[in-house]
């Protein structure tokens, strides 16, 4: 049988280690995002108290996007940002460009809604059909 490590800095929590390194704003957050399947390790949904170890890959999805990272270095507590940014390396794709916004025509302000022939001018030109 195998003895676990017996200084904390070389066992950690996958939810403790997201929430020291500030990748979730509280552990509970952490946590919850563990268990639905949000905060990945290794390619695979794990339970919260699964431990990380240094080259382990943590993947978080959140409304900001997918944020993948290599951790470097094991933290319990949770610390300052410019710290927090030391325990990982960020392996997160830059985001695509922003493609061109199409320019929609809008109305002049206090015409109303649009008229039935308006509208269906709307749909021929948007190439729905009018049903």
């Amino acid at each position: 049988m195998e003895n676990p490590p017996t200084t904390p800095a070389q066992r950690t929590r996958l939810d403790v280690w997201v929430w020291s390194v500030r990748l979730a704003k509280t552990r509970a957050v952490a946590a919850t995002g563990c268990k639905n399947g949000h905060i990945r390790l290794n390619n695979e949904k794990v339970k919260p108290s699964t431990h990380v170890k240094v080259g382990d890959t943590v993947r978080v999805y959140s409304e900001a996007g997918e944020k993948i990272v290599e951790v470097t270095r094991l933290i319990n507590k949770r610390v300052g940002a410019p710290i927090a940014v030391t325990c990982y390396i960020d392996h997160t794709p830059p985001p695509p460009p922003k493609e061109e916004r199409v320019i929609v025509a809008q109305r002049e302000r206090g015409s109303g809604r649009p008229t039935k022939r308006e509208r269906r001018d709307l749909d021929r030109l948007r190439g729905r059909s009018s049903s």
